[in-house]
């Protein structure tokens, strides 16, 4: 069977994983961050009242695709997943966090965590991937599940085409503050829609199935965030921690942790394709920015890149 190494442990990426190992390939993913998650991360931070849980990535999912469906009802099964009402009707979380359901599916893989690839060298028919401490193995296909600015410098020496597509799919960034309290802020409920700088905060602690102090988690709007960019994180924190203050009615908020976090790449526009595949290369590209800026879009886009795969191996045998 093809081997075949994923670029991003993120969702979409073992999405693709999963239909491509259920095949019977052969596959390795590598990811530069020390565990999975990617933009359904989550953060524990020590606090003088015990540990406080974040999750400073995707907020919630929902479910429309029937495949999707599937997995998340064995997740909820399994205990990893739960309804959350009062972000919306529809919206699912981890339990106890988002990236426990992107850790179940990574366990299910060969992951190698630490592992930032900075590009691909084709050789011969196969690829090698490049980057410190990269493995000298050589594998048959290769899949970048990485946001559009992330693809794009990768396939320009490979497929200028593929390439042109992700430098068109621009994403916006976002400033993801995470403070801890020490007791309840003043507030009626436990989620801030569109006030002011913020386009989002939540009660994280009051989710389902969390624990811990008081913790809040506030993102700025792309605009606000976009323009503060290239702040120090030490800048942004007192900014956040104002807004917030102001959002709930706590003004001069004196947090007993706090941490700040910069997404570069946060919310994709989507472009409607699904995902690209160079079949006389083998080389793909699948996530969120090619269908749209929803958990569920990243994980159908893996998948059906491992679709197009394994149908462009059958018609090729």
């Amino acid at each position: 069977m093809p081997s075949v190494a994923i670029v991003g442990a993120g969702i979409a990426g073992l999405s693709c994983a999963d239909i491509l190992a259920k095949e019977g390939w052969q596959v390795t993913l590598f990811d530069k961050g020390r565990r999975a998650g990617g933009r359904m991360a989550s953060r524990r931070i020590e606090t003088a009242q015990g540990e406080a849980s974040f999750d400073f990535g995707a907020q919630y999912f929902t479910v429309r695709d029937p495949g999707f469906a599937a997995d998340v009802a064995r997740w909820a099964d399994a205990g990893l997943a739960m309804r959350w009402p009062e972000a919306r009707a529809d919206a699912w979380i981890g339990v106890p966090s988002m990236s426990v359901v992107v850790r179940e599916m990574a366990s299910r893989h060969d992951v190698r965590f630490a592992h930032h690839v900075s590009g691909l060298a084709r050789e011969g028919s196969q690829w090698r991937l490049l980057g410190e401490g990269m493995p000298s193995d050589k594998f048959d296909a290769a899949v970048l599940a990485l946001p559009a600015e992330q693809a794009a410098p990768i396939l320009t020496l490979h497929d200028f085409e593929l390439a042109r597509t992700a430098l068109f799919a621009r994403s916006q960034p976002c400033w993801t503050g995470m403070f801890a309290f020490d007791a309840p802020l003043p507030h009626h409920a436990n989620t801030v829609r569109n006030h002011g700088i913020l386009a989002w905060a939540a009660r994280d602690s009051a989710k389902p199935g969390r624990k811990g102090p008081e913790s809040w988690v506030v993102q700025a709007t792309p605009q606000w965030s976009a323009a503060n960019l290239e702040q120090q994180p030490e800048a942004i924190a007192p900014l956040l921690l104002a807004a917030l203050g102001e959002a709930t009615g706590a003004p001069a908020l004196v947090p007993l942790a706090h941490s700040v976090h910069r997404w570069r790449y946060a919310l994709s526009a989507g472009t409607g394709l699904g995902c690209l595949w160079n079949g006389t290369q083998s080389i793909g590209a699948c996530g969120d920015w090619l269908l749209g800026p929803r958990v569920e879009c990243a994980w159908v886009s893996g998948r059906m890149l491992g679709q197009r795969m394994i149908g462009a191996a059958r018609e090729a045998a």
